[in-house]
């Protein structure tokens, strides 16, 4: 059986690189796009991120965590 598989992509090297070539390119490109994401999540979004937020935490007042803004409740008899 393998014997028969074996000369029969010999004797069709187009067939051969269809069922062989294309889905290890496929693999390849996924792989490539796979690192190059990681790579710019890494290195630009995170970043971005980082100074973003620490712009945000420097501008904010230190009593961020109080609700000045809101008023207070109003007593009712």
């Amino acid at each position: 059986m393998i014997e028969s598989i074996l000369r029969l992509f010999a004797l069709r090297p187009l067939f051969t690189i269809a069922i062989m070539g294309v889905p290890l390119l496929v693999l390849i490109v996924l792989g490539l796009a796979a690192v190059l994401l990681f790579k710019l999540l890494l290195w630009v979004v995170l970043p971005i991120a980082i100074v973003w937020w620490l712009v945000s935490k420097l501008r904010r007042p230190h009593s961020a965590h109080t609700h000045a803004s809101e008023p207070e409740p109003v007593a009712t008899v």
